[in-house]
């Protein structure tokens, strides 16, 4: 028998088309051997040659392709029951009489041959609804947890979204630090009660997940010794399961969700789905993790650059003083600066006028504990002529004299009681009268005051006003002690080389690894102030172009380094 084309599928099906050895032409168009109807197939889509080895199809650029056993061709050799595809209609190469070979090994069928065991029956229709199901529930996951940019709104919607899909109880997030748990990110929801229910985890599953990488899923889990603490034995959960969270083979922490219900069974469809979710998920929290630096690492830099100052300091510490001086600033808050001797409380407060809208009216500094009651009195309120022994003229006050800037009074607890509600007035009522005076002169000022001692104390002992705290605390700012911003140390210590070579016409190359070690290993009791002092003896006692351990002439830090 000649060799032929017999149409299996299309319009033509059922059709024999025998191939001699003129060209044979398959198209639109009606000139061709093989005329099909079809807007898919080109008006001359292909032939079919005879060659010396027997017959060659060959595409002719068609628009939408010529394809052999599903496989798209320019030219091949045809064989015995090769299949054909041009648009809608398939077709098979014939070549002899008989069923075209097998690829496949043979097989016999047994009729004695029974199933026993257990066994798992899916129909078709129930494996195509689960593979749609999943591929819904992994694009509404992706969808909806790519667009957030925040931890504290991710976590809680990962895990609702978790709850609609898995029907689990209770669920719970942990983000590893360090590849550790013990101080990452903890966030869980009860299904029923959200997060007013406490939620009870096995350490040994997440612990063992999160160190193999590796999904777990756990059936009766309470009855398993190995897994179970009383806590958890209390949680009553059946059914466990947990998924690593991995970006980039790195594990970020666990995915865990577990149900106390019988009938509400995980199984591992449940594991293949969350597992898929969890590798989801770690890339959206790693970038929620990496948008939420950016933001702060954003404001750390905006309030650096936007504040001017004359402190010196990098340390996470002393961003947090910079951040709170741009906030405060712009304002007119009373502001309370607490913090040890020597830690820069001033230089805080000359910050904050100077970054200020009174940054060009006067900053007038007032020593509390430096003057007697009488003298600190004229000093702050002024004082009219004959006030009193000594008062030939009349004297302006700090607070006068600073109308439309800033007062800092430092000390702040060492105001005599009598001075304290005198300044109570002023924040008040923005008023006061001069020592010896009747006329009541209004200022506008914006007090900053500083303190070394704990006003909460000092109030208990009736030694501080209760009313005059709560006026002057109104935003508060603790500045930092040296050995709580240790990375500030060294980078301190340079500076006041710099500032005090300069001033002594001293050329130094810096400090020797030696002595780096030894202010890295000192507490810093007097804080900055000590540094500087340290520093400078150490710039003017020199010999070297170094400054040296043996330059530090200070018995208290030469007993705290034996």
């Amino acid at each position: 028998m000649p060799p032929r084309l017999a149409a299996i599928t299309g319009k033509l099906k059922g059709a024999i088309f025998t191939l001699d050895n003129d060209a044979f032409v398959i198209g639109r168009e009606t000139a061709a051997t093989v005329c099909l109807a079809d807007a898919a197939v080109s008006r001359r889509h292909s032939t079919i040659e005879k060659k010396d080895d027997g017959f060659v199809i060959t595409d002719l650029d068609s628009l939408n392709g010529t394809f052999v056993n599903d496989v798209p061709i320019r030219s091949r050799l045809l064989e015995h029951g090769d299949r054909v595809r041009i648009g809608d209609s398939q077709f098979l190469f014939l070549l002899h009489e008989g069923d075209p070979p097998s690829k496949s090994s043979e097989v016999t069928i047994d009729e004695a041959q029974s199933v026993t065991g257990p066994t798992i029956q899916v129909r078709l229709d129930d494996a195509v609804y689960q593979m749609a199901r999943d591929l819904s529930a992994l694009m509404k996951v992706s969808t909806a947890i790519n667009a957030i940019r925040g931890l504290d709104e991710l976590l809680p919607r990962l895990l609702e979204l978790l709850f609609e899909v898995v029907p689990a109880q209770r669920g719970a997030i942990l983000l590893a630090n360090n590849d550790s748990l013990s101080d990452g990110v903890v966030f869980a929801l009860d299904r029923k009660h959200g997060k007013d229910r406490k939620v009870n985890i096995s350490r040994t599953i997440v612990q063992q997940v999160l160190r193999e990488g590796v999904a777990v899923l756990a059936s009766d889990a309470t009855m398993q010794p190995a897994l179970a603490s009383e806590s958890f034995i209390e949680s009553q959960a059946h059914f466990v399961m947990c998924v690593p969270l991995v970006m980039v083979e790195r594990k970020l922490g666990v995915l865990y969700l577990d149900t106390t219900l019988s009938r509400d069974k995980f199984n591992k469809d449940h594991l293949q789905l969350v597992t898929a979710i969890g590798g989801i998920a770690a890339v959206a929290i790693e970038n929620a993790r990496h948008f939420e630096w950016l933001a702060e690492e954003n404001e750390r830099l905006q309030a650096q650059v936007n504040i001017e100052h004359n402190m010196v300091g990098e340390s996470a510490a002393m961003q947090r003083v910079y951040k709170f001086i741009s906030k405060v600033a712009p304002t007119d808050a009373t502001v309370l600066i607490g913090g040890e001797s020597g830690t820069g409380k001033e230089l805080a407060a000359r910050a904050i006028h100077r970054n200020s809208k009174r940054s060009q009216k006067p900053f007038m500094a007032v020593n509390c504990a430096a003057l007697s009651e009488s003298l600190l009195e004229s000093e702050l309120f002024g004082h009219e002529r004959g006030a009193f022994t000594g008062a030939i003229a009349q004297k302006k006050g700090r607070l006068e004299i600073a109308t439309g800037g800033t007062v800092f009074l430092d000390e702040i607890g060492e105001l005599p009681p009598p001075l304290q509600v005198k300044l109570l007035r002023v924040l008040q009522e923005r008023e006061f009268e001069r020592v010896g005076g009747t006329l009541t002169i209004k200022v506008d000022v914006r007090v900053i005051a500083a303190t070394n001692k704990n006003l909460e104390d000092a109030m208990a002992k009736n030694e501080f006003r209760h009313d005059l705290y709560y006026r002057l605390n109104v935003v508060s700012l603790e500045m930092p002690a040296l050995r709580e911003r240790r990375e500030d140390i060294l980078l301190l210590a340079s500076y006041f080389v710099e500032k005090y070579a300069t001033m002594c016409n001293r050329r130094l190359k810096g400090i020797s690894p030696e002595a780096r070690n030894q202010l890295l290993a000192y507490d810093w009791p007097g804080n900055v102030r000590e540094l500087e002092n340290m520093i400078e003896r150490a710039v003017v006692l020199g010999t070297t172009g170094w400054i040296r351990p043996a330059d530090f002439s200070n018995v208290r830090f030469e007993q705290s380094l034996k």
